[in-house]
């Protein structure tokens, strides 16, 4: 007899992050078209939308959790050359924050972290901004683009005042993608990105989400023109921050979703190692990008050690995926790692619960 699993999912991303669904309603209507009982957001420095969030999920019997993303940077490992869970960068660690209970009014000291790191990555992306412009204008695009017109888009395109946009890299690649359907004649584009790329570029000329993703492998990564060193805070400055707002520190796994894994991740007892000496006993899959026998391997390891374990979906491209999370491939996550993905989903509810007081307007 099959084993009717509860569906849980505790990791996506809401506009105006950049994000799969246009409104909160639509993330909260495919959540509760599929059951899923429980569902938590992660994102970046503005919290704004929780309130709407919560009001619809309530609305519809679905628990919300309420938790952040942070980018942070262990400089030990940086200097080693340890890869963590950012292909690309020695050092980059994403981090994430679960069952948040004081982002709606945080106390001075989370509140200057909040204002650090925001301030640090709108500096990055109005820079970047700045630089792709360049690079437009000297192929003969005038995009009158740059980081407050950008926002204004986003904050028009979600119905959201431009205070609780923070750009991501993902925005910016999609506004100026925009802007070469715009200014550039479908039969000029291939030739005219070659220009801009200085390769050839390996989509097809309507395919703007491939485009975006052109521009940000050819323009925006390390090296490249419109390339700016991110303003990384410390782990410890990040683990502090998700602690004053009364959150549960967690690692976000990227296992065999980086080809090779990384020095950080290279078998789980490696992982576990790390994060028990960075006081880390969370951690969070996203099974789209694994394996399914990845998955397994990880989670019992991870789960016999002692860390609670959850999974989601990112949702953070346009990609219309199920609320549900699945392994790569769409292969079904295999039981005991989702039986243990549940009881993390439930342990982040009772967590938020009880540091709440249980009155929280939040919490159904």
């Amino acid at each position: 007899m099959s084993i009717t699993f509860p569906k849980v999912n505790t990791h996506i991303h809401l506009p105006p992050n950049f994000s799969a669904f246009n409104t909160v309603a639509e993330a909260v209507d495919q959540a509760y078209a599929e059951d899923v009982e429980i569902l938590g957001a992660s994102n970046y420095y503005d919290f704004s939308v929780y309130d709407t969030f919560a009001e619809l999920a309530k609305a519809k019997g679905i628990q919300p959790l309420f938790g952040m993303e942070i980018v942070c940077r262990i400089e030990s490992l940086a200097n080693a050359g340890v890869k963590i869970n950012d292909p690309g960068n020695p050092g980059k660690m994403y981090i994430c924050g679960k069952s948040l209970t004081q982002f709606a009014y945080p106390n001075p000291r989370a509140a200057e972290l909040l204002s650090v790191i925001r301030c640090g990555d709108e500096a990055r992306m109005a820079s970047m901004v700045d630089l792709l412009a360049k690079v437009f204008e000297q192929s003969g695009i005038e995009t009158g683009l740059d980081a407050e017109a950008i926002i204004k888009q986003v904050a028009h395109r979600f119905g959201v005042h431009q205070g609780t946009v923070v750009l991501q890299e993902r925005h910016v690649a999609q506004a100026f993608q925009e802007a070469i359907f715009e200014h550039v004649a479908l039969e000029e584009r291939v030739a005219k990105m070659a220009e801009l790329f200085q390769a050839a570029p390996k989509v097809d000329p309507v395919d703007g989400v491939g485009i975006q993703a052109e521009i940000r492998t050819h323009l925006m990564k390390a090296g490249k023109a419109a390339f700016v060193h991110e303003n990384f805070v410390t782990f410890e400055q990040a683990k502090e921050l998700i602690t004053e707002l009364g959150g549960i520190v967690c690692y976000p796994v990227l296992a065999d979703g980086m080809n090779p894994k990384s020095g950080f991740e290279a078998d789980p007892q490696t992982l576990v190692g790390y994060l028990k000496d960075l006081d880390i006993h969370a951690a969070e899959f996203i099974p789209n990008r694994n394996q399914a026998s990845v998955v397994s391997e990880y989670a019992e390891v991870m789960s016999d050690a002692g860390f609670v374990l959850s999974a989601g979906t990112e949702h953070n491209t346009t990609e219309r995926i199920p609320i549900m999370p699945q392994c790569k491939g769409d292969v079904a996550i295999p039981d005991e790692a989702l039986r243990l993905f549940i009881e993390g989903a439930h342990h982040q509810v009772r967590h938020q619960k009880e540091i709440a007081g249980g009155h929280h307007p939040w919490n159904p």
